[in-house]
C-alpha cells in the first residue's frame, strides 16, 4: 500500500484500500467508523494534500454532515489516534496516511508550493537523532520528520522558468 503522492499510482484503488482497512482496523478494536469520520479519510485521502480543518469543513458541511468545527476535530482526532491520518506540525493540516500499519515511522516530504505532502517510510533509527538522545539519556517516543522542497512537477515548472537552474 506505501507509496507517495508525487508517484503514479492507482488513486481510486488507494482509496478503496485505505477505506478498507480502516474499516477492518474499526471492526477489529470494536471502534466505530461513523459517517463523518469515514468521509473526512475520505476527503483527505481524495487530496493527497495537506488540508485544514476549515477546509474540510466547508466541504462536509456542503454535503449536510456537519457544520460545526467541533465535528471536524473530533474525526481528525479519532483517526489521528488510530494511524490512519497525519497532522503535518508545519502547515497545521492533515494528510491521510498512506501506510496505516501498526509501528510505521513516516516521514513527510512538504512541497513549499502546492502543499502537496508525500510520506515516505522512515527509518525506525533516526541515526543522528537517536545517537544525539541516547547521550542525552533521552527515550525518543515520538519524532515527527518533515521536509519542505517542492514536488516534481512544480519543480519541473520553477526549472522552465528559470533554465538556469542547477539540477
Amino acid at each position: 500500500m506505501s507509496h507517495t503522492a508525487f508517484a503514479p499510482h492507482d488513486h481510486s484503488r488507494c482509496i478503496a484500500d485505505t477505506i478498507a482497512a480502516a474499516e477492518t482496523h474499526c471492526a477489529a478494536h470494536k471502534l466505530r467508523l461513523t459517517p463523518v469520520r469515514r468521509r473526512v479519510l475520505e476527503i483527505l485521502l481524495g487530496a493527497h494534500r495537506a488540508m485544514g480543518a476549515y477546509d474540510i469543513l466547508a466541504q462536509i458541511g456542503s454535503e449536510g454532515l456537519g457544520s460545526q468545527p467541533p465535528v471536524i476535530y473530533r474525526a481528525l482526532d479519532f483517526l489521528t489516534g488510530i494511524g490512519f491520518v497525519h497532522r503535518i506540525e508545519k502547515l497545521n493540516a492533515y494528510v491521510a496516511c498512506t501506510d496505516p500499519r501498526p509501528g510505521h515511522a513516516p516521514a513527510f516530504m512538504i512541497c513549499r508550493a502546492c502543499d502537496a505532502v508525500a510520506e515516505t517510510p522512515g527509518a525506525p533509527g533516526r541515526g543522528a537523532l537517536d545517537a544525539a538522545a541516547a547521550q542525552a539519556g533521552f527515550r525518543i517516543e515520538r519524532a515527527v520528520i518533515e521536509a519542505e522542497g517542492l514536488c516534481p512537477d512544480c519543480d519541473a515548472a520553477t526549472r522552465a522558468d528559470a533554465p538556469d537552474l542547477p539540477m
